[in-house]
């Protein structure tokens, strides 16, 4: 039964300490196989006036904004074909995969592609899985697609998943899986 201590200087928010928890709590248990119910974590929190790094009071950095709502902003950013704000969020090197080994690194070169295939599109989500390295993320998105065929016909319940990298929280890459292709009338 592991007991796990963090130590941080007073100032993050509930919802940061909390996700702190669960992670170093899952670290745990991927890395020596403890039951979820059986590690204990603590986190003791320190006044700024207590706490000096290179002589100097410090006071906590902000928490970065997270993997899963950065990949949530952009996906709407897409689906509202809101380029410029969809861009915000990816990295210079950024290239995606689509079906049919189909790459792209610009957005505007997706949208124009895909104009064959479908008029509109929204993904409905039945899960996220987020992995980290430091300050590298994956993120996997997985759930249905629905939308309107290029001849105005509807279409729904088809199956999707996206597996994005993220460096710096900046998306590096997107690549997309879906039976669209099977399902076009």
């Amino acid at each position: 039964m592991p007991l796990i201590e963090c130590t941080l200087i007073k100032g993050y928010d509930g919802d940061t300490r909390k996700r702190l928890a669960e992670r170093v709590t899952d670290a745990a248990c991927s890395t020596i196989g403890a039951h979820p119910d059986f590690v204990i974590v603590t986190i003791n929190e320190v006044d700024g006036s207590n706490y000096m790094r290179g002589r100097t009071h410090r006071t906590p950095a902000p928490a970065p904004e997270q993997a899963e709502d950065i990949i949530k902003t952009f996906l709407s950013a897409m689906e509202n074909r809101n380029l410029d704000d969809a861009r915000s969020f990816l990295a210079e090197d950024f290239e995606m995969t689509f079906p049919g080994n189909v790459h792209f690194k610009q957005l505007e070169d997706l949208v124009a592609w895909a104009k064959d295939r479908y008029s509109g599109i929204q993904k409905t989500f039945d899960g996220f899985d987020t992995s980290y390295h430091g300050l590298d993320a994956v993120v996997t998105c997985f759930g249905t697609l629905s939308g309107t065929w290029p001849n105005g016909e509807a279409f729904s319940g088809i199956r999707f998943m996206d597996r994005f990298t993220l460096s710096h929280g900046k998306i590096t890459s997107q690549q997309v899986w879906n039976d669209l292709a099977e399902m076009k009338p």
